[in-house]
């Protein structure tokens, strides 16, 4: 089954239309599912060691053998990769029907797919992929996986700014990102959906944010040497506002929340898909919480607060979350709190 026999565009819907910050907003009609379960393709960090339990199956250390002539009988076993990157498979069930998409796809081209092989996974199975954002640690798998499965009209939901030319610039240093072009992207066989407001995916199973309000007092963004390029200039990009989050609402438990470096605050995220969908319950969040370093490790406390009083059933703070951000939240919330490792695959059900 490839991907090109999903590519429907009648599974593809504009949403609200965007409005003023912190505006009234009639919620979307997100339909409740059964169950959504979180794979994690790419992850910073990948723990052959860890141990299931009732909501979280982890990959074997010895998912796939490799040939290694120093062993007897020759060869040794493989677990997953781990990159600087994030990628996720989300599988979401309601009735009889059964959805997927890709979120995000590592830094790397062969890294998700690596995975996915190494996992028994076939991601022609997918319907979509989105972008979280276009920064390169999560689109480098794109290349990869338009060579893998050819060129098919694949579903890409992405933010127009997600192909700003960016870079860091600190005193002495200048180091400009790789950008993604949506010429290339075409070319390869993605199917463009550019998208600033929020999209209902997958017969209205999935919400994409789109752009997210910014209305806590301390998630300020990235620091003044993250810039991009305006057509004349290098200008401050504190704000990367193609940054956006995937929601599904799980029947009788809430609201889970996938993102891949919570460029806009986690907690701005969190409140804005409550408000886009009118459901009040958080049920998981998961993905790149962006509070490691020195820039971003004075917002842990508030960020740790703000999270306990939402009180999420599962929390899985991954990829950029940082050491220090993930040892106060392990500690806040230890019954909600699961470790991220590349292939650990992540259930909540009605």
């Amino acid at each position: 089954m490839c991907l090109a026999e999903h590519a429907d565009p009648g599974q593809l819907a504009l949403a609200t239309p965007r409005h003023a910050p912190g505006e009234a907003v009639d919620p979307i009609a997100l339909a409740p599912v059964d169950s959504v379960s979180i794979t994690t393709l790419v992850d910073n960090v990948y723990d052959g060691l860890l141990t299931d339990d009732a909501r979280t199956r982890r990959a074997s250390i010895s998912a796939t053998s490799t040939p290694a002539s120093q062993f007897l009988g020759g060869a040794t076993v493989l677990g997953m990769r781990a990159e600087h990157g994030y990628s996720t498979l989300i599988t979401v069930t309601r009735g009889d029907h059964t959805w997927r998409l890709i979120f995000d796809t590592g830094l790397s081209p062969d890294a998700m797919l690596d995975n996915a092989r190494r996992l028994d996974l076939d991601l022609r199975d997918a319907q979509a992929v989105v972008m979280s954002h276009g920064h390169f640690d999560h689109a480098g798998g794109l290349a990869g996986l338009a060579r893998a499965y050819g060129r098919h009209g694949i579903p890409l939901t992405i933010h127009p700014f997600a192909w700003t030319r960016r870079r860091f610039a600190i005193p002495g240093s200048e180091w400009e990102l790789p950008t993604l072009s949506p010429t290339a992207l075409a070319a390869e066989g993605f199917a463009l959906i550019e998208r600033r407001v929020p999209s209902l995916l997958l017969d209205d199973s999935v919400l994409v944010t789109g752009e997210v309000d910014r209305l806590t007092d301390f998630e300020l963004g990235m620091p003044s040497a993250h810039q991009a390029w305006d057509g004349a200039s290098w200008v401050p990009d504190r704000v990367v506002p193609d940054d956006q989050a995937l929601v599904v609402n799980v029947r009788g438990k809430g609201l889970v929340i996938v993102t891949g470096c919570g460029h806009a605050g986690v907690v701005n995220i969190v409140r804005h898909a409550m408000r886009l969908t009118g459901v009040s319950q958080l049920a998981g969040m998961i993905g790149g919480f962006h509070l490691a370093g020195p820039a971003f490790e004075p917002i842990i406390d508030p960020t740790v607060s703000a999270l306990r009083d939402l009180a999420p059933e599962l929390l899985l703070p991954g990829h950029c979350t940082g050491w220090r951000a993930q040892h106060a939240l392990a500690a806040a919330l230890p019954d909600a709190f699961v470790a991220g490792s590349s292939g650990s695959t992540y259930t909540i059900a009605a």
